[in-house]
């Protein structure tokens, strides 16, 4: 069946698509790879949810024993064409994150700001720095696929002030709904520089295709496994 769709969404080009940097993207017939992906998504996602849930409860009981806080946050992102969304996420950091934030030292400040995130953050905690390291706090995000507003495969959501680092490509980015994991996210993620992320994350737009996601699918597996790029 997945070989059948892979298939037939890289047939016949039917849909062109141009963005502000002049390219053009040329994408085999478009809307019925993202009805098949959307389809895809629900229920991959949901079944998912029903399979993990033990596993989303014992981690939620952890963190509640671990720190003071909610067990889950939402934080503000960017999604399809701009719009603000909020995704869901393990907490892992501690409940006065704000506050130890400014006590960082002048160089936290600015690896923060450069790269919206700091190698070794005082604020994870210890069961924090584990769900990172391992990309399980980004479970959650399961109910933002099922709402739609994200999807297993795309761009990783960025903040509003990070997209102004993609220049002229921005528009693009903000093309298609972000995903839960992407080719930037399964081929290097946080040990690439920023200039090799738009790169990866370009190749997935310009070359969308569900057997694309397959293959990002059965990648993001791998990763995991072997703990690679997440920090």
């Amino acid at each position: 069946m997945f070989v059948f769709l892979c298939i037939g969404a890289d047939l016949s080009m039917k849909t062109e698509s141009i963005f502000s940097d002049g390219h053009v993207i040329l994408h085999n017939n478009y809307n019925f790879y993202l009805t098949i992906k959307r389809i895809i998504d629900i229920i991959l996602s949901f079944i998912a949810l029903i399979l993990l849930l033990p596993i989303l409860i014992i981690i939620a009981i952890i963190i509640k024993i671990d720190s003071k806080g909610p067990v889950i946050y939402k934080h503000k992102r960017l999604g399809k064409n701009g719009k603000t969304i909020g995704i869901y996420k393990f907490r892992t950091m501690v409940e006065n994150a704000d506050e130890v934030f400014k006590n960082f030292t002048e160089e936290q400040k600015k690896e923060y700001e450069e790269f919206y995130k700091l190698e070794n953050d005082p604020r994870v905690t210890r069961i924090g720095d584990i769900l990172r390291k391992t990309s399980l706090d980004e479970l959650p995000q399961i109910i933002n696929i099922l709402k739609g507003d994200m999807s297993i495969i795309g761009p990783r959501p960025v903040v509003v002030k990070e997209i102004d680092k993609f220049g002229n490509l921005k528009d693009k980015y903000l093309s298609v709904l972000p995903g839960l994991t992407g080719w930037w996210a399964c081929n290097g993620r946080s040990s690439t520089t920023h200039d090799e992320r738009i790169k990866l994350e370009m190749y997935y737009i310009d070359n969308q295709s569900l057997k694309l996601d397959i293959k990002c699918f059965f990648k993001t597996i791998m990763v995991v496994l072997k703990k690679e790029g997440a920090k």
